[in-house]
């Protein structure tokens, strides 16, 4: 594939439609910087291959433009010592260096314009590379994102799954028969308060006055 007819390609591709469609976004998206990236240097290289020409052209017409002007000059001497025919020989060659010169001031037309188009070619190219290169880390951002979020779900059903629930009702059963061999312990070695030693004391009263009552009905009976 030519340079240009991958530049029109990469120019009038739609970045966003083709990354919606790709399977692996990111993989696209960089394959296609790199595609970018090597057809600029290849339009950079050439553009500068087409500076360098321009430039040797321009010394050339320089060269011819100068051969111009001495055949005027000797033609004009020329008349000046009454040498016409040697005047019309310079006039030739004037003539014929002044073709040569218009042709190549008409190629030096076409060598600046050539410049221009692969420098607003390169500028276009340049702004495509940018928002491509944008566009990467749009992609990237989103995976690191989609990524913890999945991390996170995983996570979530990993904690929700049967056998984590019925690891935590087992620590749960544990705990709570902790709890009650403390409250066991606490209740057998837990020292009465004073209003619980004055009702006990209240309580023994009643106890003896009962047993003294059964006694003295017994003793009244054998008397």
């Amino acid at each position: 594939m030519g340079i240009f007819t991958r530049f029109r390609d990469i120019v009038s591709a739609n970045i966003n439609s083709m990354l919606d469609k790709a399977e692996d976004p990111e993989k696209l998206i960089k394959l296609m910087i790199s595609e970018m990236e090597d057809t600029l240097i290849e339009l950079k290289s050439s553009c500068a291959a087409v500076i360098a020409g321009r430039k040797k052209l321009e010394r050339k017409l320089d060269e011819i433009t100068g051969k111009v002007d001495l055949w005027d000059e000797r033609a004009a001497l020329a008349v000046a010592k009454g040498r016409d025919n040697l005047a019309r020989e310079a006039l030739i060659e004037k003539r014929r260096f002044a073709k040569i010169a218009e042709s190549l001031d008409n190629e030096l037309k076409e060598y600046g314009n050539l410049v221009q188009q692969y420098q607003e070619d390169i500028a276009e190219l340049e702004s495509k590379l940018e928002s491509a290169k944008e566009k990467k880390r749009l992609l990237v951002q989103r995976h690191k994102r989609a990524s913890g979020k999945k991390r996170a779900q995983e996570d979530i059903r990993r904690s929700t799954s049967s056998d984590t629930m019925a690891r935590f009702d087992k620590l749960e059963s544990r705990i709570e028969q902790m709890e009650a061999e403390a409250e066991l312990v606490n209740s057998s070695t837990k020292k009465p308060t004073l209003e619980e030693e004055f009702d006990d004391l209240a309580t023994d009263d009643e106890i003896e006055n009962e047993l003294a009552k059964i006694k003295a009905a017994q003793y009244s009976n054998k008397g």
